[in-house]
Parts: structure tokens; sequence; C-alpha cells
């Protein structure tokens, strides 16, 4: 296993994806913090480097059913808005009415319900529009880079500039909705149900768990495998060259 203590924690699981596992137990953001390396995430969260390091080896000796990093940026896009585009578009309905049936029955003796339920309505409302940015700008230039590249037709340019405006907003946008889960998480005390829940209580904090749980996936695909794509892809064209 090569030196890790100085590789962002993102690069690692975009390189293997069954890392994810380790970070994750030990509450490592690799999504939106995937950029801190390996020393440093274990230095914040006081854990001791050596045993993370024995856990990812642990952890590359089983063999991965994802990997991505063999994914060219159009295979990436469209595995992205299958599965976790789709996913947020049908999940988030269910979800908002499982939290308005909390709030109704346990609100009152449970006033913590309310914070989770504003926080997630602000999150479904900011995640359907970065969903549309994505899907009517982003996306479509992207796959058109690689189309020309493939075809060799000639590509004008983007009319938002540098593809550094539309990654850099939806990288912050993506760190608002990790710090709004990162909330939510800390409200649900980590999903955990109180002693008087019932089963809607269980069922609706499962959701919110699994919800979380993609949402890191759907980041980690975009922030440490496409975006770092597209910033190369987007070298390649000659119109780069010819900025005003």
């Amino acid at each position: 296993m090569k030196n890790l203590e100085n590789i962002p924690i993102g690069q690692i699981v975009a390189e293997n994806y069954n890392a994810a596992r380790v970070f994750t137990a030990h509450s490592m953001d690799f999504c939106c913090g995937g950029g801190v390396t390996l020393a440093k995430a274990c230095q914040q969260h006081k854990t001791d480097l050596n045993q993370i390091l024995m856990e990812l080896e642990s952890a590359f000796k089983a063999k991965s059913d994802v990997s991505f990093e063999t994914h060219t940026p159009d295979q990436l896009i469209d595995s992205i808005m299958n599965v976790h585009h789709r996913y947020i578009k049908t999940t988030v309905p269910a979800i908002q009415v499982q939290l308005e049936k909390l709030c109704r029955v346990h609100g009152e003796k449970h006033p913590e319900l309310w914070e989770i339920k504003n926080s997630f309505d602000e999150g479904a409302t900011a995640l359907m529009a970065h969903l549309q940015k994505e899907e009517l700008v982003l996306f479509p230039f992207i796959k058109a880079m690689v189309a020309s590249k493939r075809d060799e037709f000639e590509l004008s340019p983007p009319h938002f500039g540098d593809i550094e405006n539309p990654l850099q907003m939806m990288e912050h946008e993506h760190n608002s909705e990790g710090s709004r889960f990162r909330r939510i998480k800390e409200l649900t005390n980590n999903y955990e149900c109180p002693a008087d829940a019932c089963q809607t209580y269980k069922v609706t904090y499962a959701m919110l768990k699994e919800f979380e749980d993609d949402l890191h996936k759907h980041i980690h695909l975009e922030n440490n495998v496409l975006f770092p794509q597209t910033r190369q892809l987007f070298k390649e064209f000659e119109f780069i060259n010819h900025k005003k």
C-alpha cells in the first residue's frame, strides 16, 4: 500500500471506494472535506493515523463493487443523474411528508423536530435548484466537451467563461448541504431515536440517514472524480488560450 498520509482523503476514496466505509465509520467527511490529507483528517478528528492505515489496508484487500475512476466524464454524469439525482427527486417529497407527521404528533415534546424539518425543507429547495443548474448548464457542456474530443468537432466557448465559475459554485453549494446535514445529524443524535419513538419516528430517521449517505456518495463523485476530470478536459480546448 502506497504512502497515504499526505494524500487527500477524497482522492483515496476516488481510487478505491472501499475506503469510504473506513472514513464513514470515523465520521471523516470525504466528500465536502475531501481535500484534506489523511494525516490532517486524523489530526482534526483526534484519530490514530496508524489505526486508520491498518483499517484502510484491510478494506483495500476486499474487492470493491464500485469503481468510478475509470469512467469518462459523460459516463459519470449519466451515473450521477440516473442514480443520485433521481434518488433526490423521488425521496425528498416522502421525507417531507414523514417530517410533517412527526412535527404534528411529537413536535411539542421534541421541539428539535421543527428545526430538523425546517433545515431539510431549506435543503430540499436548494438541492432542486442545484440539480437544475447541473442538468441544464454544467453537465451538457461537459458532455459537449467529451463529444467534441471524440468526434473531432469545434466547440464554442461556454457562456459562463472559465469552467471554474460553475465548478466553484457547485462546490460551494455542496459545502452548504454538507454543513446542513451535519446539523441535522446533531439534532437527531446521529439518527438515534428517543425512547418514546413510534414506528414513524424510526422510519423517518432511517430515511434521513439513508439520504445523507447517498448525498455523501453523490458529492464525492462530483467533487473528487467528475470535477477534477472536467478541469483537466477544459484545459485541452484551444478557446481557453484565447480568453480576453
